[in-house]
């Protein structure tokens, strides 16, 4: 028997909640986030992954006032503080993962904003190629415009950036 979780931003029980053929916690009744194991939220991610939507229909409670900022404990944890972190390449949802047992905290709508994301596979690849070029093309100017050392070792992070895509994602 699993012990039962508590909602890391309002502290309302968390429900378990079938979709498709995961089950999340749910905190149905109180601020409406979602607390998914570890991988769970990799099955639900994608528009074409059915159960994912059926998430998106949870309310949250009228008038309760939500820290965004606050850190918080994992609710599997207990103990242990969530990492918040950009979910995707693109950087528009930030999400907060245990650093323990790698489960995810998402707020209220924020599945729905990562179902959003990418509607295709060459997006996400084209989302993460945009992304890793605009950090080397920032983070590494500098460097390519100084001396023979500089513009190598710019040009080998460079590398290392682009090794770090995810498989699925390089062409």
């Amino acid at each position: 028997m699993e012990k039962l979780m508590n909602c890391p931003v309002c502290n309302n029980s968390l429900t378990p909640v079938q979709a498709g053929h995961v089950t999340v916690d749910v905190c149905a009744g109180g601020c409406a986030g979602v607390w998914f194991d570890n991988f769970e939220l990799q099955k639900l991610d994608e528009p074409h992954e059915s159960g994912g939507h059926l998430l998106g229909n949870i309310a949250a409670k009228a008038g309760l006032q939500i820290d965004h900022a606050s850190k918080r404990n994992c609710p599997k944890c207990g103990d242990i503080i969530m990492m918040r972190h950009f979910f995707s390449a693109r950087r528009e949802v930030e999400v907060d993962e245990c650093p323990n047992c790698g489960g995810y905290w998402l707020d209220a709508g924020e599945l729905a904003l990562i179902r959003a994301e990418h509607q295709t596979d060459r997006e996400q690849q084209m989302a993460v190629e945009q992304y890793v070029e605009e950090i080397s093309t920032k983070s590494l100017e500098p460097s390519r415009l100084g001396g023979r050392t500089q513009a190598e070792r710019a040009r080998r992070i460079t590398q290392v950036l682009r090794f770090t895509i995810p498989v699925r994602y390089r062409t």
